[in-house]
């Protein structure tokens, strides 16, 4: 019985890791980080942005990097457009105040 408890649970372990990678691999678009996400819009759920000036001032408080990863996904998605693009609204403010220097 114990050595069926240890295949399951190395079993279930590897298919969490297993996903956790993956999920890395395939490059999660910066538009689905809630922890960069979140200082553009005004509320929890982050469906009202916020007004241009404090876009700009949530822009420019990100490092290069993350500008050029947000910018970079908002043009994948452009490119990609299909139903599943969630972000429109957001990739024109970031076109609009910050994207275009």
């Amino acid at each position: 019985m114990k050595i069926k408890m240890i295949c399951l649970s190395a079993v279930a372990l590897s298919m969490v890791a297993g996903s956790a990678l993956a999920a890395g691999n395939t490059g999660t678009s910066a538009l689905d980080d809630p922890a960069k996400m979140q200082p553009f819009y005004t509320d929890s759920s982050m469906k009202t942005l916020r007004g241009d000036d404090d876009f700009v001032k949530a822009w420019k408080a990100m490092t290069p990097e993350d500008q050029k990863m947000m910018m970079t996904a908002c043009e994948d998605e452009s490119k990609n457009a299909n139903p599943t693009n969630t972000h429109p609204e957001f990739c024109s403010s970031v076109k609009k105040n910050g994207g275009s220097k």
